[in-house]
């Protein structure tokens, strides 16, 4: 599923309030960290993830292996904290429709 801008707008007006769930910490990007972000998306939709560190090149490769390894979609990188979203079947989460 690929989010159009206006879909991905709607979603970051609705992560502003969010507070992140998951913080990545000294150890990375590990596979409970990976199992607590893949069960966080299941719950909520939408989530906000901290991802700590200082070099941004590494940051970038954690933030697409979450991606990748969640099957989620990338809203917004700001600073540390990474927005994602992935719909489950109950569809709790309203989103434009894509035109």
């Amino acid at each position: 599923m690929n989010l159009t801008t206006k879909q991905k707008q709607h979603l970051k007006g609705l992560a502003h309030n969010l507070k992140p769930v998951v913080q990545l910490g000294s150890n990375g990007l590990t596979e409970g960290v990976l199992a607590e972000i893949d069960n966080a998306l299941s719950h909520h939709e939408l989530i906000k993830v901290k991802v700590a560190s200082g070099d941004r090149e590494l940051k970038n490769a954690v933030v697409d292996a979450i991606v990748r390894e969640t099957r989620a979609e990338k809203v917004q990188l700001i600073g540390h904290v990474l927005v994602l979203f992935r719909q489950s079947p109950e569809m709790k989460i309203a989103i434009p429709r894509a035109k």
